[in-house]
Order: structure tokens, then sequence, then C-alpha cells
């Protein structure tokens, strides 16, 4: 497979894009501008305006806000799954010394 870069057509705010990207994200790319697509669709139904800047910049800070908030969430979660590890590993150890031959 080629590593050499192919294009992709994608649509915002009902203007068509050529995009190039590596092969093989061509999904990835699409479901992204989609994404982005309906974030800027939303504000501009929402906020009646036909400056693009600012909608971009709005969708940008939404969906700046949404990943900090997936990271936030995903921070906390490991130190929920660090927390459970380390109980799992003190009783296992407690089981073993409980198993283990007594001298």
């Amino acid at each position: 497979m080629s590593d050499s870069p192919t294009t992709t057509n994608i649509t915002l705010l009902g203007h068509t894009y050529t995009i190039s990207c590596r092969p093989g994200e061509e999904g990835a790319l699409l479901r992204s501008a989609r994404y982005l697509d309906n974030a800027l669709e939303g504000i501009k139904s929402r906020i009646k305006t036909h400056d693009n800047e600012k909608i971009a910049l709005m969708a940008a800070l939404n969906i700046t806000h949404e990943l900090l908030d997936c990271l936030s969430t995903l921070k906390d979660q490991k130190h929920q799954v660090e927390g459970m590890i380390s109980r799992l590993e003190g009783a296992l150890a407690r089981v073993d010394r409980q198993l283990s031959p007594k001298e």
C-alpha cells in the first residue's frame, strides 16, 4: 500500500473542500467532517448569522469543551480503574499468603 496522500471531498456549511489525508484515514476524515458540519449547522441555525468565521469559532469552542469534558471523564475513570487494580492486587496477595505453606 502506498504512503502517498489521497484526497477526499468534504462538505462544510454547503461548501465542498478537497482535503488530503493518509491512505486508510478517509473514513475518519469523513466522520470528522460530518461531526463538524453538524456542529456548524447547529450553531448557524441558533445564532442566525452568516458570519462563517464566528460560526467556526463557536463550533471550535464547543468541540474543545466536549473534548476537555471527555478527557476529564477519562482521567477520572483511569483513576478508578487504577484503584480497582490496586485493591485486586492486595486481595490476591492476601489469598496467596493464606494459600502459601506455613514454615
